[in-house]
């Protein structure tokens, strides 16, 4: 995929509150408000990027990490196949292959502004390259960068987030109905899948992580937030409460298929929700694309996989959020995480018993057709599209 071709897309931040018991309608609005009045793609930055050697930097870098990765896992024949509608990257190579061919271009979008973070949101994360911990299933590593969509330039020196959750969908750090089982209190001290790192010159950061697993009500995503003038603790943890940005990554649905037929995602029992189901990925599936590009590293997705992502923020729409949880790993909590008890979106409740209330009534077309509603739960009567 090269910059000319660059479909129009998004983190779809302004309703990516990654979970449910939040009316997602107003952060709908907000988004149709955003694209209105901005760009959604960095397509006119194409031609700044390739003059600043960007988009070849873009390659190397994901070249130098499929190489590592391959030679790490002594893999050497991969197959990748092409097919409509995929981010897959289609070539057919061998470990001789240059692997720059693979990595030519950039999948890019930019990021609107969100209303809310999520519940599961902790701060105090550890500033890490590697997230996986002991967590099994498909080895995943991304790679993201950050342009500053006015200027076009890279963002070098910013801290940037990741956290989601595992293969059978669980998040560590978060003690919460919904979240596995509430009565595990050792989950508030788990760290698993989420950790900081500062962006290159380049504006990039590189993690290695398993492949996220699903839980009720969405589809696979892996959230993201950008710190601009965060500084790093002492111990090596990140605490900054603001944000320039806090959105979700996605991925293909044929790729998240293949996935969860492996060991530990069959051991998974929430109902599935595909991203034609999702709610939120469907609120803006005309204007945006927000799916990261893959290569399978090997002759299958239990081998491994490389994705990256290209986004672009607006550097002025830094605004303070809530997390669930400050960090087991904080100086300033001797006795672990401590839970806020003041946490937006129903912080700590997660999802509740039944359907939850002020769930959005406004989805486009109503809701996606075959959604797995909760046990016990109706889906609320349709109100319309929401207007600008």
């Amino acid at each position: 995929m090269h910059f000319s071709r660059l479909l129009s897309t998004s983190l779809m931040a302004a309703l990516v509150t990654g979970h449910p018991g939040h009316d997602h309608s107003q952060e709908l609005n907000a988004r149709l408000e955003f694209l209105a009045n901005n760009k959604n793609d960095l397509s006119h930055c194409a031609e700044k990027m390739l003059a600043r050697g960007l988009d070849a930097a873009n390659s190397r870098r994901r070249s130098d990490l499929a190489g590592q990765l391959l030679k790490k896992r002594g893999l050497e024949v991969r197959d990748i196949a092409s097919y409509t509608d995929s981010h897959k990257s289609s070539a057919k190579f061998t470990a001789e292959t240059d692997l720059a061919t693979v990595f030519a271009g950039n999948s890019s979008c930019a990021l609107s502004p969100e209303q809310v973070e999520g519940p599961y949101y902790v701060a105090g994360e550890r500033i890490r390259k590697d997230v996986t911990e002991t967590q099994q299933g498909v080895p995943l590593a991304v790679d993201i960068q950050v342009v500053d969509m006015v200027t076009c330039d890279p963002i070098p020196g910013a801290y940037l987030e990741i956290w989601h959750c595992n293969a059978t969908g669980i998040y560590g750090g978060v003690v919460a109905g919904g979240n596995g089982n509430n009565q595990d209190k050792s989950n508030l001290n788990n760290t698993m899948l989420r950790g900081a790192q500062k962006t290159d010159k380049d504006g990039a950061v590189q993690f290695h992580t398993i492949f996220p697993g699903h839980y009720t009500g969405r589809t696979t995503h892996i959230h993201v937030a950008v710190h601009l003038k965060a500084v790093a603790q002492a111990n090596g943890t990140l605490l900054d409460t603001t944000a320039a940005h806090v959105g979700q990554m996605y991925f293909d649905q044929d790729l998240i298929t293949e996935v969860e037929k492996n060991a530990p995602y069959t051991a998974n029992k929430q109902p599935l929700t595909t991203n034609a189901q999702d709610f939120i990925l469907t609120g803006a599936a005309g204007s945006s694309d927000p799916v990261m590009e893959y290569v399978v590293l090997g002759k299958g997705v239990a081998d491994g996989l490389l994705s990256w992502l290209s986004f672009g923020i607006n550097t002025t729409l830094a605004r303070e959020i809530s997390p669930a949880v400050t960090g087991c790993d904080m100086p300033l909590y001797e006795t672990g995480g401590e839970a806020n008890p003041n946490a937006g979106m129903g912080g700590p409740g997660g999802f509740p018993t039944g359907f939850p209330s002020g769930f959005p009534t406004g989805f486009p077309s109503g809701f996606p057709s075959g959604f797995p509603f909760p046990p016990g739960a109706t889906p609320p009567a349709q109100t319309g599209v929401p207007k600008n």
